[in-house]
C-alpha cells in the first residue's frame, strides 16, 4: 500500500514557490489537507448526537463540581493543585471546564472540541511528516489511516479522553518545532519545543517519551545522526540539517529528560494519591505486557471486536500466548532494527510504536484492563510510517501504476471508515456501549457494573440487578457492584441487606467518593429509620471524606434541623449552596433562617431561590417533604 498513488516526491521546500501562485505541491498539500478534514468531519460527525458516557464522563465532567461551575480563577487553581482521578492534568481539566462554560452541560459542543482537536491532530500530522521527509502522498496516507482508523473511535467520541487529544496535539506541535530547530539550533527555538513539550504532559503524561521520539527523529527522517557519513538509499529529507555525535545529541535534550523526570515523579505521586490499582505482580504484568504488544498490531491490522474495557486475564494468560507474542516481537525488532539500516524508516516506525506505549501498557499496572484503544492513539502512528513507507517502496520498482496504488490506498480507507463508523454508532448510548462491550469480552465486571448503571438511570432497577450480582460473581472486590446492590435493596427497604453491602464498600476500597456514597447513603437509612443522631454522623463523614459532595451537605443540615441544631444546618445548607448554588439548597436554607430567627437573611436567601428556580412551587413542595421526613 502506497500513500494516495504516490509513491516518490522530492522535499517541496528544495524548490521555491512560483513567482504570484502557488506552486503545485503546495497546492496538492492544501487539497489533501482539506481532503483529509472533509472525510474526517463525515466520518465522526454523527458522534455529536451521542450522550455523556457513564464511566468517567461523570467524574470529568457532568458529576464534577468543579468543572460544572465553569472557567474561573478557583477552577484554575483547582486544576494545577489536584490529584482527582489519579493524574495531574490541568490543561485537560481546563479543557473540559471551557466547554461547560460555552456549551453547559450539552454534550454536543464538549464532542464537538474533541473532533475538532482529532482533526486538527490529523492535519499537523500530515504537515508535520511531509515537512520532515519531503514526501507527500506517503505523509497524506499516514495522516488518512490515523484518522480514519477505528481504534482511534474510542478517544474521539470519548469525552473523558480529551487528555489523549490534547496531548497529542501539542506532541505533534513540539515534533514540528523540532524540525525547524535542527535546521539553526539556538536556545529560543530549543525553548519553544521544551514548552509545547510541557503543555503536552500537562495535558496527558503519555507524551513522557519525546525525548527518545527526537532521537529516533535524528536517525529518520532528519538525519541529525549519520553512520559513517552517507545517506541511506531512497532517503529524502532536507539536506541542510546539520549533523551531530549520538552523545551530542543525547546531551542535547537533557532538559527534556528532566522534563520527563518531573513528569515521572509527578505522576506516580498522582496515581498513589488516587488509590489507583496495584492488583498483579510483576510476572503477570511482563506477560500482560507482551501478549498486548502482540494483540495492538493485530488491531492495527483487524480492527474488530473493539471495546473501552478489555479486563485483565490476571494468571490466565496461556503460555503458548506469551512465548508466541514474545517471538513475533523479538524477530520484528531484529528485521526492522537489521533492515532499518538501509531503510530508516522501518527501525524508527517500530521502535516509535514500541516505545511510545511503554508508559500504558501495563508495567506499572494503573486499573484493571490488560489494554485500552486509547492507549494506541499516538503509538500506531509509527505502524502507519512503517506500512506507508514500506508499500510505496515495493511498488517503486515494480513499476505499480499510479491508478492502481491509488486505487488501492482508498478502497483500504473506505473499508476501515465503514468499520470505523459501525465502531461509533455502539457509543450511540450507554446501553448499546455497555452491551456490545459484553458481546466481544468475557468476564467484564467493569461492563457488567456500566450496564446497569445505565439500566439504573433508565429507572429499570430490577433489569439492572443482575449485571450488578453478574459483576460482584466476577471480582467480589468490586465496591460499585456492592454499592449498587446496596442501593437496590435500600430501594426494596431490605434495610439489613443493603447496609452489609454498604459495609463491604467501606472495607474494600479507599476510594473517597465511593466511601463518601456509601456513607451518605448509609446516613439515608438511618435517617428513614428516624436515628437523626446516627444519620447526622454518617453525613458528616461523607462530607469529610468528599468536601464537595452537596447532597450529602444538604442531608446533613437536614439532620442537623431535625435534631435541633439550627446553627449546624444553616451551615451545612450554606456550604451546599456555596459549591453548587441551586433553589433547592437555597429554600432550605432560607427555612433554617426563619426558625433561627434570621428574617432578612431567609427573605434573601428566598429570592436567591427564586431567581434560580425554574419552577419554584415545585421547589417548595420538595423542600417541605424533605424537612417532614
Amino acid at each position: 500500500m502506497t500513500s494516495f498513488g504516490v509513491s516518490h516526491e522530492q522535499d517541496i521546500q528544495s524548490k521555491p514557490p512560483a513567482s504570484g501562485v502557488l506552486a503545485s505541491p503546495q497546492r496538492r498539500m492544501i487539497l489533501l489537507s482539506v481532503l483529509l478534514i472533509v472525510a474526517t468531519v463525515v466520518l465522526y460527525y454523527p458522534a455529536e448526537s451521542h450522550p455523556f458516557v457513564n464511566f468517567d464522563d461523570n467524574l470529568y465532567v457532568t458529576e464534577n463540581a468543579h468543572i460544572t461551575s465553569g472557567l474561573h480563577w478557583e477552577t484554575v487553581k483547582w486544576a494545577f493543585t489536584t490529584f482527582d482521578e489519579g493524574n495531574w492534568h490541568p490543561l485537560t481539566w481546563l479543557s473540559h471546564a471551557a466547554d461547560v462554560h460555552l456549551y453547559g452541560l450539552n454534550p454536543a459542543g464538549h464532542h464537538d472540541t474533541n473532533l475538532f482537536l482529532h482533526v486538527l491532530n490529523v492535519v499537523l500530522l500530515f504537515w508535520v511528516l511531509q515537512q520532515a521527509t519531503g514526501y507527500i502522498g506517503r505523509s497524506a496516507m499516514v495522516a488518512a489511516l490515523f484518522a480514519m482508523h477505528p481504534i482511534n473511535v474510542e478517544t474521539v467520541v470519548w469525552i473523558a479522553e480529551r487528555k489523549n487529544l490534547l496531548s497529542m496535539t501539542f506532541f505533534l506541535l513540539a515534533l514540528g518545532a523540532y524540525r525547524r530547530y535542527a535546521l539553526k539550533p539556538d536556545a529560543g527555538r530549543y525553548a519553544v519545543i521544551a514548552f509545547l513539550y510541557a503543555l503536552g504532559l500537562m495535558a496527558k503524561p503519555q507524551v513522557i517519551t519525546l525525548p527518545f521520539v527526537l532521537l529516533l527523529w535524528d536517525y529518520w527522517p532528519l538525519r541529525r545522526l549519520s553512520f559513517a557519513g552517507h545517506r541511506p538509499l531512497g532517503e529524502t529529507g532536507t539536506a541542510d540539517i546539520p549533523e551531530r555525535t549520538f552523545s551530542q545529541l543525547v546531551r542535547e535534550k537533557l532538559p527534556l529528560f528532566a522534563l520527563s523526570a518531573l513528569s515521572a515523579i509527578i505522576t506516580v505521586k498522582a496515581q498513589r494519591a488516587g488509590h489507583a490499582f496495584r492488583l498483579y505482580p510483576l510476572s503477570i504484568r511482563l506477560e500482560n505486557a507482551v501478549v498486548a504488544y502482540a494483540s495492538y498490531v493485530k488491531k492495527a491490522f483487524w480492527p474488530v471486536d473493539l471495546a473501552p474495557m478489555y479486563p485483565h486475564p490476571g494468571n490466565a494468560i496461556a503460555t503458548w500466548q506469551v512465548l508466541a507474542a514474545l517471538l513475533f516481537l523479538v524477530v520484528a525488532t531484529v528485521l526492522a532494527v537489521a533492515v532499518g539500516r538501509r531503510r530508516r524508516y522501518l527501525a524508527v516506525g517500530w521502535l516509535w510504536f514500541l516505545g511510545m506505549l511503554v508508559p500504558m501498557i501495563g508495567l506499572v499496572q494503573v486499573g484493571t484492563q490488560a489494554m485500552a484503544d486509547r492507549y494506541a492513539y499516538l503509538p500506531l502512528v509509527g505502524l502507519f510510517i512503517v506500512i506507508c513507507w514500506s508499500g510505496a517502496e515495493w511498488a517503486e520498482p515494480r513499476r505499480i501504476s499510479q491508478a492502481w496504488l491509488g486505487g488501492v490506498s482508498i478502497a483500504v480507507l473506505l473499508v476501515l471508515a465503514w468499520v470505523g463508523h459501525q465502531q461509533i454508532a455502539y457509543w450511540e448510548d450507554n446501553i448499546a456501549l455497555w452491551t456490545r462491550t459484553l458481546q466481544v469480552t468475557r468476564n467484564n465486571w467493569v461492563a457488567e457494573d456500566n450496564l446497569g448503571g445505565a439500566l439504573m438511570e433508565q429507572g429499570k432497577l430490577d433489569a439492572a440487578i443482575p449485571h450488578f450480582r453478574t459483576a460482584a460473581a466476577i471480582y467480589p472486590g468490586d465496591p460499585v457492584s456492592h454499592l449498587d446492590i446496596g442501593f437496590y435493596e435500600q430501594e426494596h427497604k431490605n434495610w439489613p441487606q443493603a447496609i452489609e453491602q454498604y459495609q463491604e464498600v467501606l472495607n474494600l476500597t479507599p476510594s473517597p467518593k465511593l466511601r463518601s456514597e456509601a456513607y451518605n447513603n448509609l446516613a439515608l437509612i438511618e435517617r428513614d429509620l428516624g436515628d437523626y443522631a446516627a444519620a447526622r454522623d454518617n453525613f458528616q463523614r461523607a462530607v469529610d471524606t468528599s468536601p464537595r459532595y452537596v447532597g450529602a451537605w444538604i442531608g446533613l443540615g437536614l439532620a442537623a434541623q431535625k435534631t435541633g441544631d439550627l446553627s449546624g444546618a444553616v451551615q451545612a445548607y450554606s456550604h451546599a449552596v456555596e459549591i453548587q448554588p441551586s433553589d433547592l439548597g437555597y429554600l432550605l436554607l432560607a427555612q433554617a433562617f426563619y426558625q433561627s430567627g434570621r428574617k432578612n437573611e431567609a427573605q434573601a436567601a428566598t429570592q436567591q431561590a427564586r431567581r434560580l428556580s425554574r419552577n419554584f412551587a415545585e421547589t417548595q413542595r420538595t423542600a417541605d417533604r424533605l424537612l417532614a421526613q
